[in-house]
């Protein structure tokens, strides 16, 4: 009889245990698309950024020497990421593409100038940035025009704070919730085990002594969990990148894997901590307030 009653503690206990786990990986599998979908918009919003062009439009009498000497200097400016330069043959050939047929026949020559494409750095795609860049390039003489779409610029800016904010907004809410979640996991699975605490403490084991062994297997749930999360979220991200391929163009493998790191991280120290409170809590009861 004794041995059917341990066993069905046993079984019991184990299943808790298995919830648990299941359980906290769930809302790490959350936080983890969440952080991805953080890095991605960072990375998006640095793509939109380093793609915003300006073109300036080289003189007709500039030799090309001297437009290739101008266009390294330009790549040496701090502010730009990298430059482009299109020749009017060049020119020419993209503009044909695009409307489908040759004007150059239509008009009888070729009324394009070159150009020297610039691309900005994220960081100094901004107006003030750019209208200071823009002066100071203009002072070349080979230069006959910078063109470039400022309002589109004043666009891109407000739009990404605009969602940043409320992604992170978003963040902080969601991990408040998966902290809350968590740990209220972890409280009735130690809820289950109340009487075994108490009778460890009623026989002289220290609280530090009572704590470990729970804390221990804590932090072990918390690392299978992240791992169970781990897989999980690789498998949609691998079917995220068949069905949109894309997305590889926003991949940075450096924060990824500290999104990764930090899936495992909180799945520890929220099941540690969560486990450390509610052990102590049961270590602080009276006998009479376990059956309450």
């Amino acid at each position: 009889m004794e041995e059917f009653e341990v066993s069905e503690a046993s079984k019991k206990t184990k299943t808790i245990y298995i919830s648990t786990i299941f359980s906290i990986a769930l809302v790490l599998l959350m936080l983890g698309m969440l952080g991805l979908i953080l890095v991605h918009a960072k990375n998006l919003s640095n793509y939109v950024k380093e793609n915003i062009v300006l073109n300036i439009i080289v003189d007709e009498g500039a030799k090309e020497t001297d437009i290739l000497a101008f266009q390294k200097e330009l790549n040496n400016n701090a502010a730009i990421k990298q430059t482009q330069y299109v020749n009017k043959e060049v020119a020419q050939h993209n503009l044909t593409k695009d409307l489908g047929e040759d004007f150059v026949n239509f008009l009888g020559y070729n009324p394009l100038l070159s150009t020297v494409d610039v691309y900005l750095k994220a960081d100094y795609a901004n107006n003030a940035t750019i209208d200071a860049l823009k002066k100071k390039i203009e002072t070349n003489p080979i230069v006959k025009e910078v063109v470039y779409q400022s309002s589109l610029i004043d666009m891109v800016n407000k739009n990404i704070s605009t969602i940043s904010l409320v992604v992170l907004g978003f963040a902080i809410i969601l991990l408040v919730i998966a902290i809350a979640l968590i740990n209220n996991t972890i409280r009735l699975a130690i809820f289950s085990q109340r009487f075994l605490i108490k009778s460890m403490q009623l026989v002289g084991a220290t609280k530090n002594f009572i704590r470990k062994p729970f804390i221990l297997v804590a932090a072990l749930h918390g690392l299978i969990a992240s791992l169970i999360a781990i897989i999980i979220l690789l498998g949609l991200l691998y079917y995220a990148q068949k069905e949109i391929p894309e997305i590889l163009i926003l991949r940075n493998y450096t924060e990824f894997g500290l999104v990764l790191v930090g899936m495992v991280a909180v799945g520890i120290f929220i099941a540690s901590i969560s486990t450390l409170f509610a052990v102590s809590r049961y270590l602080r009861l009276k006998i009479y307030d376990l059956y309450r």
